[in-house]
């Protein structure tokens, strides 16, 4: 059989090191696109957490760069191209929003661009967002739920979605899109408040700080294990035929009801210790997301299998051995 390649963009990010571990573990030869930055020295560290550093060859790059692109995948000659690469935080999407729809939006053009070019046999996987649906149309999201985007991150990630759709009508790619509901785990990034949670309850469990300030304890969201969604999105790619899957739990659950968990995981009340800043909310809010996965269950064969619960006591319990043992992430 022929050599399975694999390249990842955002490689360095939460779902890149969890896919690259998954597709290392299905016998892939992984390479990953890496944006220089002045963190060189940690940009790494989710892939040095699960013990695969050494096993990804990276390829410096940036989805703003076609040329750039075109000879990465000159290189690489990959068989699948999973596009991770994003600015990914919502909050900051406001402030750069250019930037944001040159990166989540016009990159996704760009990648998909280069693989046409250069690789038009393989298979290309772009990650939507549940975000996308925003200001909601209807109680539970589906894949033929219409989009209203309340985000410069959204509004790039449908972009890119109906780029995704029209290569694979247009240029017959085998292009995928999943439209993947919130999904977290220990290699989240401090700044999303599923992270920022359970940091700080690691931190005042052992005595390091008191509060924490948070925004709209009220937004509900539907939150998976990324470990659980990576598989999602390879087995989109080894069907005969590409399409669009929503991605997620079909359970709903608030800022509130994750805190309380979080808490209560290490004995603690959360109303002893949360305290609401208006700083934190957005300027257009996302009231609450909860996917419908059917779809994927039904043609993919995917159900998530870690519970809220167990996300979060993971989060927690990683939090805590970091803090104790000084580690970085």
């Amino acid at each position: 059989m022929a050599e399975r390649r694999a390249l990842i963009t955002g490689v360095t990010g939460q779902d890149g090191a969890y896919l690259s571990k998954f597709l290392l573990d299905q016998g892939y030869d992984v390479h990953g696109l890496l944006r220089r930055s002045a963190s060189a020295d940690v940009i790494d560290s989710r892939l040095k957490w699960l013990g695969i550093a050494d096993k990804v060859t990276l390829h410096d790059g940036n989805l703003t760069d076609l040329s750039g692109l075109i000879r990465t995948m000159e290189a690489v000659a990959p068989s699948e191209v999973y596009n991770l690469a994003a600015q990914s935080f919502v909050k900051s999407s406001w402030q750069q929003p250019l930037l944001t729809g040159a990166v989540t939006g016009l990159g996704v053009a760009n990648i998909l661009e280069a693989v046409r070019i250069v690789c038009p046999t393989a298979r290309f996987y772009q990650a939507s967002s549940s975000e996308m649906f925003g200001l909601v149309q209807a109680p539970v999201q589906s894949e033929t739920t219409p989009f209203y985007p309340r985000s410069p991150y959204a509004a790039a990630k449908l972009y890119g979605h109906w780029m995704t759709i029209n290569y694979r009508e247009s240029f017959g790619l085998h292009a995928s899109s999943g439209i993947l509901f919130n999904h977290e785990s220990p290699l989240r990034g401090i700044e999303f408040v599923t992270r920022k949670i359970t940091d700080a309850v690691a931190r005042i469990k052992l005595g390091m700080q008191t509060t924490l300030a948070l925004g709209n304890l009220n937004a509900k969201r539907d939150w998976g294990h990324a470990r659980d969604y990576v598989k999602a999105m390879w087995l989109m790619l080894q069907q005969d035929d590409s399409d669009d899957y929503v991605v997620a739990t079909g359970r709903r659950a608030s800022v509130r009801e994750f805190c309380t968990l979080a808490f209560e995981h290490v004995g603690l009340n959360m109303d002893d210790h949360v305290v609401v800043d208006s700083q934190y909310f957005r300027p257009s809010e996302v009231e609450q997301l909860v996917g419908d996965p059917s779809k994927a269950k039904a043609k993919l064969g995917w159900t998530a299998e870690t519970s809220l619960e167990e996300l979060v006591c993971e989060m927690v319990d990683s939090d805590i051995e970091r803090l104790q043992s000084h580690s970085r992430l």
